[in-house]
């Protein structure tokens, strides 16, 4: 299996806290792919503790809102693992930068194999926490693994819904699809030719004075002090411009309403991608005979960073996750 190099320097994008012991770990998930990892302990803590693993957002680094989640989390209680998804970060896979449904579906049981053998983890007591497209991916791994007891879905993004059928669904047309398709395999085309894998950018920067305003969100994140990690696909030169054809024909969510564990949706009011989760929500409850254990939380005025670390209004509901998850882990 490949040897990863890890950083052993606070390199974060938010301050080191003295309530929790902190420490990088590495596991494999099922296709051999080495995962690099934060663990967060409470300090003092003591017995078989629950565990929540922490992914996101969608070409971010655990150095970014998934390690401030873990970590946070980790200072109510929680033992938690912040995680790079495969062919990013500081975890293995090549070629680098690509994404997939399976494989990163796969990253969030492999954390969970991980935890479950863990001597100060109780198997019986593991959850998930996703954020941004890897909301998508959290409620996904939650259709398919048993063993998880309890989900967040932070801003959700359903990555296969806004590949395959653009933004607020404005490409879903089967000739608008075919477009996507033929720029793609002409791209991989050119990729052969060259033996390098074309990137398609992270963020746009310069920022232009007429962008949208969830691309001028998005930059307030990730390419300011606020957010920038040098790891960062986002804050860098993004996913591989095929890095995400897979998603075109493959949906996520077919199976949401059988998922029969606990799960809370969060997402701001105001953000682009607020559609996702309600979406997302109805589709899960729908004809679903565990319907008593779900949620879907509205938060009043934000957008979809603001879910990220919180923003200038101290969105993220920590006391809603805490007593979320000590109910049901």
């Amino acid at each position: 299996m490949q040897t990863l190099t890890l950083s052993q320097t606070w390199d974060k994008t938010f301050p080191q806290s003295d309530k929790v012991s902190h420490r990088k770990v590495s596991f494999p998930n099922r296709y051999g792919i080495p995962l690099a990892a934060d663990m967060y302990t409470p300090k003092d803590a003591t017995g078989k503790l629950s565990a929540i693993a922490v992914c996101g957002p969608f070409g971010a680094v655990k150095e970014q809102a998934a390690g401030l989640y873990a970590q946070t989390m980790a200072e109510r209680g929680f033992l938690t693992l912040a995680f790079d998804p495969s062919f990013t970060g500081e975890s293995g896979g090549t070629p680098r930068y690509m994404a997939s449904p399976d494989i990163n579906t796969e990253d969030f049981m492999a954390a969970v194999d991980f935890l479950s053998v863990q001597d100060n983890v109780d198997p019986e007591k593991i959850g998930i926490i996703g954020i941004c497209g890897w909301g998508g991916m959290a409620l996904n791994t939650a259709a398919l693994d048993t063993r998880i007891k309890a989900t967040a879905s932070m801003t959700m993004y359903d990555m296969t819904r806004v590949n395959a059928k653009g933004y607020f669904d404005s490409e879903d047309s089967a000739d608008a699809r075919y477009a996507k398709k033929q720029a793609l395999n002409a791209q991989r085309i050119a990729d052969f030719k060259t033996g390098i894998y074309a990137l398609g950018g992270g963020v746009v920067d310069p920022l232009p004075e007429d962008a949208p305003f969830f691309v001028k969100d998005y930059f307030d994140y990730y390419k300011t002090p606020r957010g920038y990690h040098p790891r960062s696909l986002n804050s860098n030169g993004g996913w591989n411009v095929i890095g995400c054809m897979s998603f075109l024909n493959q949906p996520i969510l077919q199976y949401s309403n059988e998922i029969r564990s606990a799960v809370l949706i969060v997402h701001g009011e105001k953000a682009h991608s607020c559609y996702f989760s309600r979406d997302a929500y109805a589709a899960m409850v729908k004809d679903n005979p565990y319907a008593d254990n779900k949620e879907l939380m509205i938060i009043p005025d934000a957008v979809h960073t603001d879910l990220y670390d919180g923003g200038n209004k101290n969105a993220i509901p920590w006391d809603k996750l805490t007593s979320f998850f000590r109910q049901y882990l």
